[in-house]
């Protein structure tokens, strides 16, 4: 059996020994400036793609869809329409809203009063004329806030812009500019 073991040992060292044709053969070129270059020229031409694409394309169709002109990129239409916006400005103010806070079986209630601002020339007799439906519509908007609702950072904003929507609704148009809580207590 010891003559097996050493007659194997010199069969393996033949096998791993490399041929003559195999150290002849030339070793495939690693890396060099042709596989790079795919990837510098993607480098190199993809930022200045995007920036055409941004000042030549999308600002272009952006203040054309916003109605601004190239030069001064400010709004032609908002300008005159806001000076004239400031001059008729009206306010009617919606007192003393009150309504139970959401999930709280009652004990809590929430006083609101709010000033309403709108510039149509027939703003005020709108508003009285819709008074008992955009009261409803407000409370309805306010009980349905928890006192979780009620504390969130944004909590007033989210209140004015769900009642400035659904005033403008009641009302039929775009009636309603900007709503203002004049008093807001949770007791």
């Amino acid at each position: 059996m010891a003559a097996n073991r050493i007659e194997s040992a010199p069969r393996q060292e033949e096998a791993a020994a490399p041929t003559p044709a195999e150290d002849a053969a030339p070793a495939p070129a690693s890396g060099g400036f042709k596989s790079w270059l795919p990837l510098v020229v993607t480098m190199v031409v993809m930022p200045l793609i995007a920036y055409g694409m941004t000042q030549f394309v999308l600002l272009p169709q952006l203040k054309k869809g916003l109605g601004l002109t190239t030069a001064s990129a400010i709004p032609v239409k908002a300008k005159e329409s806001k000076a004239n916006a400031e001059d008729k400005r009206e306010s009617v103010p919606m007192n003393k809203l009150l309504v139970n806070v959401s999930g709280t079986m009652g004990a809590r209630y929430l006083l609101v009063s709010l000033a309403v601002t709108g510039s149509d020339a027939d703003f005020k007799a709108k508003l009285a004329a819709h008074d008992p439906q955009l009261r409803d519509f407000a409370c309805g908007v306010l009980a349905t806030k928890t006192i979780a609702d009620l504390e969130k950072p944004g909590a007033r904003n989210t209140i004015r812009t769900e009642l400035m929507s659904g005033f403008n609704n009641i009302l039929g148009n775009s009636l309603v500019q900007e709503i203002y809580l004049t008093e807001f207590a949770i007791q």
